[in-house]
């Protein structure tokens, strides 16, 4: 798993001041997305333990944080590694985490192991950006297609539950 560049302090990633993370890797390949560089999965800093060990620290000794956003790219390009990642930087940080996704809800759902990452994050945009449905005022998101679900409340009650502003 590689990442591609971190934005330390955002507001434009999800509630409150965050910490996002873009990791390397993409299978999606929206057309007018505005990170294609993140496409590839060969580019960017390996997440090694050192690597990991540099980010917990700054986000535990950022104490304005409010939580983590993960974008890229597609986070859930390396599943497997994304499962580790979510279940140290949670048990490690304790900071609510959002996460972009170009699969849907539904889709990841069918995984067994991206299933798996979804028991570490709070809030998902799912849902490919979709050109033909951009639209600047949205909140956190670029298209209307895709959704802000609220995974904790849509895993527990076993339908999907939007935030809604």
């Amino acid at each position: 798993m590689k990442v591609i560049k971190i934005f330390k302090e955002t507001i434009s990633d999800g509630f409150g001041f965050r910490y996002s993370i873009y990791f390397s890797g993409c299978n999606h390949h929206c057309e007018g997305c505005h990170n294609q560089e993140t496409w590839k999965g060969d580019i960017g800093r390996i997440l090694d333990k050192e690597y990991m060990d540099e980010i917990v620290g700054d986000i535990n000794s950022n104490y304005m944080l409010d939580g983590i956003t993960l974008s890229g790219g597609d986070p859930f390009f390396n599943p497997v590694e994304l499962l580790e990642f979510l279940k140290e930087i949670k048990a490690r940080t304790h900071k609510n985490i959002w996460s972009y996704t170009g699969y849907t809800y539904e889709i990841l759902l069918e995984d067994s192991t991206m299933k798996k990452c979804l028991d570490y994050i709070d809030v998902l945009v799912d849902g490919k950006f979709q050109k033909a449905d951009y639209h600047p005022d949205l909140y956190f998101r670029g298209s209307s297609n895709q959704r802000l679900i609220d995974v904790k409340k849509s895993l527990k009650n076993n339908q999907i539950i939007t935030l809604e502003f």
